[in-house]
């Protein structure tokens, strides 16, 4: 359990630092470049991993339920396979994609009551609101919005292909092409690279099958 604190520890520590340093510091749709190929670009995102959302407010709440819910699972499966003795390969990338969805539902659950502005959800016009300037923390509940209507924090972001297709070229001229257009955070790379793990070494993780 130890080896599961520490990872998830320190995913979160990174992961919410970066959020933090990024909503005080950047307008939302800053963009700045830091490497070829790689900038911190801010956006905030009411749904999913890499920008992905849903049903709006409804959504937004699903969401977050159904993070809970896999989060209290996933307690119950370290338990199991402590007691089991699972191996590292199974421990380690899920502690991974723990502290990944732990991330992700902390701005969900308490962004919008911590930082002064953010991304609303006007039901007025059904869409999601984009605000200015630069937030700022305040006390705890006196926020832009209340409980479970932040949004998520991105900022990486890889465009390692940012071309404009000449405009003389037949049928796709003129059109921007971009890869990878995405933009995620820590805990989603966490999550994505526990996954990946998972996978590659599946046979090692689970040598018994997978059983609930």
């Amino acid at each position: 359990m130890k080896k599961i604190a520490l990872i998830t520890f320190i995913i979160l520590l990174i992961d919410q630092i970066s959020k933090f340093y990024i909503k005080t510091t950047f307008q939302l749709g800053e963009s700045v470049d830091i490497l070829p190929g790689f900038k911190l670009t801010f956006v905030e995102n009411p749904g999913m991993a890499y920008g992905f959302h849903f049903g709006g407010l409804i959504g937004k709440y699903f969401l977050v339920i159904v993070r809970i819910f896999l989060i209290g699972g996933m307690v119950y499966l370290f338990r199991k396979w402590l007691k089991e003795g699972a191996s590292n390969y199974l421990i380690i990338p899920m502690a991974m994609i723990f502290a990944g969805a732990i991330g992700n539902l902390i701005d969900g659950m308490f962004y919008g009551m911590i930082f002064d502005s953010g991304t609303v959800f006007d039901e007025s016009v059904n869409r999601w609101i984009d605000y200015g300037g630069i937030s700022k923390v305040v006390p705890f509940g006196e926020g832009y919005s209340h409980f479970m209507k932040g949004c998520v924090v991105d900022m990486l972001h890889f465009p390692l292909v940012d071309w404009w297709v000449p405009e003389s070229w037949p049928l796709i001229g003129g059109k921007h092409i971009e890869f990878f257009k995405y933009i995620f955070n820590v805990a989603d790379s966490a999550i994505t690279v526990g996954g990946i793990l998972l996978l590659i070494f599946r046979k090692k993780a689970f040598p018994d099958g997978f059983e609930l």
